[in-house]
């Protein structure tokens, strides 16, 4: 079991938001709500169907996800928040046999 993962580095937030079938966009107003709420990083994904709206800060609260979703203006829209459960790194395995020389 992973323990606070805020110690592990920069927080994540995932929303998720039913595809309008437009181009997401997010607001000139919406960043500035996110940037005082501690996102740095926005990406967004999606399919048909949904979208995804990956949040990122080093000072962001992943359990306000209230405030995130009224500055998205997503909180009536049926949009749902996902608390990041596991956070890690990955480097490369070491090759078979060590490093060659």
């Amino acid at each position: 079991m992973v323990g606070d993962l805020t110690s592990l580095g920069m927080a994540q937030l995932v929303i998720l938001v039913p595809a309008s079938g437009g181009e997401p966009s997010v607001s000139a107003a919406s960043v500035a709500a996110l940037a005082r709420l501690g996102v740095t990083v926005v990406s967004i994904a999606g399919d048909a169907s949904t979208l995804a709206l990956v949040l990122e800060g080093w000072a962001l609260d992943p359990t306000h996800h209230e405030a995130v979703l009224a500055a998205l203006g997503a909180e009536a829209a049926g949009a749902r928040a996902l608390q990041p459960i596991v956070q890690m790194a990955v480097s490369p395995a070491p090759r078979e046999g060590g490093p060659r020389r």
